[in-house]
């Protein structure tokens, strides 16, 4: 159930206080998605993206040329089933951290996989590039444009009737939303629905698995969290956005039948992975000898994450695309009820920065200059710890990776590939 509100009803002798605070909790629910809603219509119709300031232009919808013969005979070929069972996925935002061990993963085992990327320069897009390569060598061809492009989805699906959507596009990072709203509202909300929009139409409409994020669970103090706890209290704009996505998810399903299967992913972490995380730059800054900064909570408390290693994210998302049911909807209408979940992926094992700049510091054999200082209001939570127990009911997820394991895969990739006539600033 994607709506984790208590729905019990008041009894006869509730006081009239406890009425008065429900009655003030829901107005204030209605108040943050009626705000949100205007925010998301503002954006989407009366600011076009060459509207944007020119901080926000880079990662808006650009004209990229598509089309030919040559073009549609690379997206065949990608998208080409090469097993009994497969199935054909489009992978949105492959060039990401995500989306490209995804789609290798789709490719290895026989299944089509179709990417699309804007190479969008929120972080170095060397290292996007770097990836689109590495998936080449597999035969995974990307699709350079971007999901708010109606015409290009829609010429996508033209060319290659997807049975899957693997939909990984989206705005990342806790922080930088505080910096640009806009992008986050543009991608992670406006482009979500431009998808929906397309796949609600084409006919046969794709099951869809798309990722949400554990920071939907916001200021919600209870763990481990599960998918049944609140999450209308999001702590910052990118968890509101993933928030919306899964209501706008709800909306999608209701009415047009669209299977919808969304991924709370906690903390992933691993070679080719994201600059922005802390493992990443923890690394660069300890190797170059600059002080890294180390949040701590109120009255010293301790910041923890549930680190996930990216190998155990990626049977997370097979296992959902492979337990998706078909859409039911059929020339743009719902003919039958349609599946709908929403599932915890992450490591079960919480584990505190200061430990995991320890780890570090062991496997890159020098000494942190550590800067401890008290987390700032940046919309960042002190503890995250997920409870997985639906997912591996479901699907059998069981992540087997811990972090130490997982950090040294990832040092070693970093080591190599900045060595290899890479700058570690970038």
């Amino acid at each position: 159930m994607l709506h984790n509100m208590d729905n019990t009803p008041s009894s006869p002798g509730k006081s009239k206080m406890e009425k008065r605070t429900r009655w003030q909790t829901s107005l204030q629910k209605l108040t943050f998605w009626s705000i949100l809603s205007m925010g998301v219509i503002y954006f989407v119709f009366f600011r076009a993206p060459s509207s944007f300031t020119s901080d926000t232009s880079r990662r808006s919808l650009r004209t990229y040329g598509y089309g030919g013969a040559a073009w549609e005979k690379k997206i065949r070929s990608s998208a080409a089933v090469t097993s009994k069972n497969g199935v054909s996925v489009l992978v949105t935002g492959a060039a990401g951290f995500v989306g490209s061990h995804v789609s290798i993963a789709l490719k290895n085992r026989g299944d089509g996989a179709l990417g699309l990327d804007n190479f969008n320069d929120y972080y170095d897009p060397s290292l996007k590039r770097g990836r689109q390569a590495l998936l080449a060598k597999q035969g995974v061809f990307i699709v350079e444009g971007d999901i708010n492009d109606v015409s290009l989805l829609k010429k996508l699906f033209e060319v290659v009737p997807f049975t899957h959507v693997m939909h990984l596009a989206a705005q990342a990072g806790v922080r930088y939303a505080m910096e640009n709203p806009g992008s986050y509202v543009h991608s992670n909300i406006a482009g979500f629905v431009n998808l929906l929009e397309v796949c609600k139409s084409v006919e046969p409409q794709p099951a869809i698995v798309w990722a949400s994020s554990s920071s939907v669970y916001g200021l919600n103090t209870k763990v481990p969290f599960s998918e049944k706890d609140r999450t209308d209290q999001p702590a910052s704009l990118y968890a509101a956005t993933k928030k919306a996505g899964e209501e706008i998810a709800h909306t999608y399903n209701h009415i047009y039948g669209l299977s919808l299967t969304g991924l709370r992913f906690f903390t992933v972490y691993g070679p080719w992975g994201r600059p922005d995380m802390a493992y990443f730059f923890f690394t660069k800054d300890i190797l170059k000898g600059n002080t890294i900064p180390i949040f701590e909570g109120a009255n010293h408390g301790t910041v923890a994450r549930d680190f996930t290693y990216i190998d155990d994210i990626v049977k997370g998302c097979l296992g959902a695309l492979d337990t998706a049911e078909k859409s039911t909807g059929s020339g743009g209408k719902k003919r039958a009820p349609a599946q709908l979940r929403v599932f915890n992926l992450g490591n079960t094992s919480p584990v505190p920065v200061t430990d995991l700049v320890s780890i570090l510091e062991r496997l890159l054999k020098v000494k942190a200059k550590r800067n401890v200082m008290r987390m700032p209001r940046n919309g960042d939570v002190q503890f995250t710890h997920a409870n997985i127990s639906y997912a591996k009911r479901e699907f059998g997820y069981k992540p087997t990776t811990n972090l130490e394991t997982g950090l040294k895969n990832f040092v070693r990739w970093y080591l190599n590939y900045y060595s290899a006539g890479k700058k570690a600033d970038q």
